[in-house]
């Protein structure tokens, strides 16, 4: 397959997979096991492409919050936010120092996929329970960033659906409000470890390996994919719950576990 092809392939799939609870770098190790593997820097970068598109989508949320920082709500607002993300560079930072690094086979991402999947059965019958909430407490910020570290240790876990379902099992019950907090953190998260891939690799002097031009045109796939799908995600969980997810990610861990 043409090398472009693929890098808009990859894009694709970022876009799509980013912020519906299905794990964005599971599905990208997937395709990267018969595509060919790519560097770490590819792969977060095209991860920060789709968190652009959730800046644009969220920007008049993002300027409330930083213009009227003195008004009581926006200010508590981010600074949960931003423990949250603290919470996440602690235990990105301990999981690096460990020697945490991305799976080689395909199993383990599988067996993610279908626990994550009983998992958001598990929350949904929860939160049928409990009448819709949308307070943010210092729980629910705790719990969100925690849910971020786990999804970073074991891909198929979903960053989206671990920050998503913590913070319902925390309270936050509404399913519109724990999407746009758990978006919201991960546009911090996602562009620091960005940042921080491209400094190891200046520091590692292999930044000039990298094909900057294929990098970039699947950041922008990426972005322009990711528009379009929390536009739909956003919209559907209006009405709707998570389930339709958690069958799809039940359905393909067993083929993948059958399969490969």
């Amino acid at each position: 397959m043409d090398n472009f092809l693929q890098v808009i392939l990859l894009g694709i799939i970022e876009g799509i997979t980013e912020f519906l609870p299905i794990s964005s770098t599971g599905h990208l190790l997937i395709a990267q096991h018969w595509l060919g593997r790519r560097s770490d820097l590819f792969t977060v970068a095209i991860q920060a492409g789709a968190i652009l598109a959730v800046v644009v989508i969220y920007w008049r949320r993002l300027w409330n919050l930083s213009v009227n920082f003195r008004e009581p709500d926006n200010r508590d607002y981010l600074f949960k936010l931003t423990w949250a993300f603290l919470i996440t560079v602690a235990g990105g930072f301990t999981a690096k120092a460990l020697g945490l690094e991305l799976p080689e086979t395909v199993a383990p991402i599988a067996w993610a996929l279908i626990i994550g999947g009983l998992a958001i059965f598990a929350v949904e019958a929860y939160a049928d329970r409990l009448p819709p909430r949308d307070t943010l407490t210092w729980n629910v910020a705790t719990w969100v960033g925690l849910a971020q570290i786990l999804a970073a240790v074991f891909p198929g876990t979903s960053r989206s659906a671990a920050t998503i379902f913590a913070a319902m099992l925390a309270g936050m019950t509404s399913r519109p409000a724990a999407a746009e907090f758990a978006f919201l953190v991960g546009i911090p998260t996602m562009f620091a470890a960005t940042a921080y891939e491209s400094m190891k690799m200046i520091e590692a002097g292999s930044m000039a390996d990298e094909n900057f031009t294929e990098l970039g045109v699947g950041f922008v796939v990426s972005a322009i994919v990711a528009f379009i799908a929390v536009k739909w995600l956003l919209q559907y969980i209006q009405t709707h719950r998570f389930t339709i997810f958690a069958w799809y990610r039940i359905a393909l861990g067993v083929l993948l576990l059958v399969v490969v």
